[in-house]
């Protein structure tokens, strides 16, 4: 490891721009995107703010970690699907429940009650074709200019990279399991 000096430079200039609504993408290969999701409603949640998640692929009885504290905290998590696809019985009905998802969301969105909206998960069913690119792009331009909406998910289009504010892409380094270790409780669920 290389010792560096710590930065010492107070002249950096502010941006001068208005505060407004965000548009957030965490994509990539690595481990982390929703986790780096549910740690901004947190943060939200914290400062006083109305904030609302969508899990596209998570069961609407899902229990996991974060369902569970996001229930004793007071912050709504919603799962939209029946889990991912490779566990489906019935492709043609995760597709109707990711679109149903979606008009919820889109709802959510475009009523403007809520500081931060996040899509977790939603690069899945933009990537099948479940939610029409096109139907997100225009709710995310057409929101109102005060609300914050962060998406999830591999594989984020091109377009909805152009579109954001930022983008932060999370690469894969090294994974447990790649080394045979499972799915661990309280870290991926």
């Amino acid at each position: 490891m290389q010792i560096e000096s710590p930065p010492v430079d107070r002249d950096t200039p502010k941006p001068q721009g208005e505060r407004r609504g965000l548009v957030l993408v965490h994509t990539g290969n690595g481990k982390g995107k929703s986790t780096a999701a549910f740690g901004l409603a947190l943060r939200a949640h914290g400062r006083g703010k109305a904030v609302k998640i969508y899990q596209f692929m998570k069961v609407p009885s899902a229990r996991f970690g974060e369902h569970r504290l996001f229930e004793q905290l007071g912050i709504p998590i919603e799962g939209l699907g029946d889990g991912f696809s490779w566990k489906s019985r019935d492709l043609e009905h995760s597709a109707e429940l990711a679109r149903a998802g979606w008009a919820r969301a889109e709802a959510t969105i475009r009523a403007g009650e809520h500081f931060m909206v996040v899509l977790d998960e939603i690069m899945y069913p933009l990537r099948y074709g479940w939610v029409p690119l096109d139907a997100v792009l225009t709710a995310l331009r057409e929101r109102p200019p005060h609300v914050h909406v962060v998406l999830t998910g591999r594989g984020a289009p091109d377009e909805l990279v152009a579109l954001a504010d930022t983008v932060t892409e999370m690469a894969l380094v090294k994974h447990h399991f790649n080394a045979g270790v499972p799915a661990q409780r309280g870290i991926e669920d």
